[in-house]
C-alpha cells in the first residue's frame, strides 16, 4: 500500500509539472495514424488558441498598430520583429530590401518554403477612437498588416516549438512597401529567396466571416498600374475664351475617352479598370488656368490586357488633348510605383490550400471566391516561384460592422489572429512533410539557409 501510495504521488507531481510546462505536440506521419498528415492543421489552431499565446499576439499587434510605418520607413516595426526572433531563438537576415527581415527554421537545407507578411501602413489618419490607437499623425494600419506581422510572428513561435518535425526549413518574409511601393520586387532583387520551393501570403478580409477562408486557383487579384497626365493650354479671362485654349475641357473630353477602353475595346469576359481619381487644376471661378493634371488607376488580369491598356492611355491622353488643341505629357509614374502583376495561385498549391484549410476549418469553411480587380504585390513572387495567396475572415456579426479595409475607420477583429498562425503553421510544416520527398535535391551545402 505504501509503494502504491508513494507512486501515485509521483504520477501527481509529473501531472502538474505537465501542465505547467506545457509540451508541443508531437506527431506521427503513418498514414494509417490517426495523428497523420489531416491532424495536423487542427493541432495547430488548438495550439495557436492557447490563452498565452493569444496574449502575446494581442500585445505584439497593438505595438504595431501604435507606431504605423510608411513603406520602406518600417524601422521600428522591424527592430521589433528582430527582437521577438530573438527571444524566440530563430536566425535571420535583415535589412533585406532597406527593412525587411527573413528568418529561417529548421535544418537550414532544402526543400524551403516561405511565408509572408507586409508591413507597412497607410497615410491616413486614424478615426476609431481606442486604447491602442494610432499615435503617429496621418499614419495607420487600416489594411491589417500589423495583424499580418503578428500572425507570421505567431507562426514562428509554433514552428519553432515544432522544430524537430520540419523536413526541411521555413523561411519567414516580413516585408516592407506592400501599398505600392512594390516591396516584394526588392526582396527578390536582394536574392535571399532563389531557392525557395513555394511561397504562402494571406490577406485579413473584413466581409468574410471568422473561421472562413477564400481564394481560388489561377487568376485572384488584377495587375495594377498607376498613371498622371498634365494636360497644358493657354490660360485666361473665363469671359473670353476665345482667346484661351481650355485645358479643363480637353481634360474632361480625355476622362469620357479613358472609359471608353473598357466599354468599346475590351472584351466583355476580360475583366479590365480605368478610374481616373485625380483631377487638380484652376483655382478661380472666372480664370482658365494654363494647365491640369489627371491621375489614375488601370487594371487587368493578364499581362497582354495590361499592356494594351497602358499603350491606349497614352495614345488617348496625347491625341484627345490635340484634338483640343493642347498639349499632354504622360508618366506611368514606375519608379515610384512600379506596376504589379497579376496575382495568379498555383493551381496544385490550391488543391493543397483547400486540403490543409479544410482539415483545419472543415470544407464548407474553405470558399472559392470570384476574382477581384485590387491588386497585391505578393504576384512579384508567383512570377518566379509557385505561389498561393488566400483571405482570412474575422467578420463578427456580434461585434457590429467592419470598415473595408483602407477606411480610417477600420478596425481589425483579433480573434482572428490564432487562426492565421495557425494556417501560416499548417501550410509550412505539412508542405515540407507532404511535398519535400518528391521535391528534387541539387547537391550542395544549405547550412547558410539559401
Amino acid at each position: 500500500m505504501g509503494g502504491a501510495m508513494s507512486f501515485s504521488k509521483w504520477v501527481f507531481v509529473v501531472f502538474v509539472l505537465h501542465l505547467l510546462n506545457p509540451c508541443p505536440v508531437r506527431f506521427s506521419y503513418g498514414s494509417s495514424s490517426s495523428n497523420g498528415l489531416s491532424d495536423i492543421p487542427k493541432k495547430l489552431l488548438n495550439f495557436a488558441k492557447r490563452q498565452e499565446l493569444v496574449g502575446w499576439m494581442i500585445g505584439i499587434r497593438r505595438k504595431i498598430h501604435q507606431n504605423p510605418e510608411l513603406g520602406y520607413q518600417e524601422f521600428e516595426t522591424s527592430q521589433l520583429i528582430r527582437s521577438e526572433l530573438d527571444k524566440m531563438g530563430i536566425k535571420y537576415k535583415h535589412s533585406v530590401a532597406v527593412t525587411g527581415v527573413v528568418g529561417f527554421i529548421g535544418t537550414g537545407e532544402p526543400p524551403f518554403v516561405a511565408l509572408r507578411a507586409d508591413m507597412d501602413s497607410l497615410p491616413l489618419q486614424e478615426m476609431v477612437e481606442w486604447e491602442y490607437k494610432s499615435k503617429i499623425p496621418g499614419k495607420m494600419h487600416a489594411c491589417g498588416h500589423d495583424g499580418h506581422v503578428t500572425m507570421l510572428l505567431g507562426a514562428a513561435k509554433i514552428l519553432q516549438e515544432h522544430r524537430e518535425e520540419l523536413k526541411g526549413t521555413v523561411v519567414l518574409v516580413f516585408q516592407p512597401a506592400e501599398e505600392g511601393g512594390g516591396g516584394a520586387h526588392k526582396v527578390l532583387e536582394a536574392g535571399v529567396l532563389e531557392k525557395v520551393n513555394a511561397i504562402f501570403g494571406l490577406h485579413v478580409d473584413p466581409n468574410l466571416p471568422i473561421g472562413e477562408v477564400a481564394s481560388r486557383p489561377g487568376p485572384l487579384l488584377a495587375g495594377s498600374g498607376f498613371f498622371e497626365a498634365v494636360i497644358g493650354g493657354k490660360g485666361g479671362h473665363a469671359a473670353i475664351p476665345q482667346h484661351s485654349i481650355d485645358p479643363i475641357l480637353a481634360a474632361s473630353n480625355v476622362i469620357v475617352s479613358l472609359q471608353h477602353l473598357v466599354s468599346r475595346e475590351a472584351d466583355p469576359l476580360d475583366s479590365q479598370v480605368v478610374t481616373v481619381a485625380k483631377f487638380q487644376g484652376g483655382g478661380a471661378f472666372n480664370v482658365i488656368p494654363d494647365s491640369v493634371l489627371i491621375g489614375g488607376t488601370f487594371r487587368a488580369f493578364s499581362k497582354e490586357s495590361f499592356t494594351q491598356l497602358k499603350q491606349r492611355i497614352e495614345e488617348v491622353i496625347i491625341g484627345q488633348a490635340a484634338v483640343q488643341r493642347c498639349s499632354a505629357t504622360v508618366d506611368f509614374l514606375s519608379k515610384e510605383k512600379p506596376f504589379f502583376p497579376p496575382t495568379i495561385n498555383n493551381n496544385d498549391l490550391h488543391k493543397y490550400f483547400q486540403t490543409v484549410a479544410g482539415d483545419m476549418l472543415d470544407t464548407q469553411k474553405v470558399k472559392v471566391m470570384a476574382p477581384v480587380m485590387g491588386s497585391e504585390d505578393f504576384s512579384f513572387y508567383q512570377e518566379v516561384m509557385p505561389g498561393y495567396f488566400f483571405f482570412l475572415g474575422m467578420k463578427n456579426e456580434t461585434l457590429g460592422k467592419v470598415e473595408s479595409i483602407h477606411s480610417p475607420y477600420f478596425t481589425l477583429n483579433e480573434d482572428a489572429l490564432p487562426y492565421g498562425a495557425a494556417l501560416h503553421a499548417s501550410l509550412a510544416l505539412r508542405y515540407l512533410l507532404e511535398f519535400g520527398p518528391k521535391i528534387s535535391l541539387p547537391e550542395g551545402n544549405y547550412r547558410d539557409e539559401l
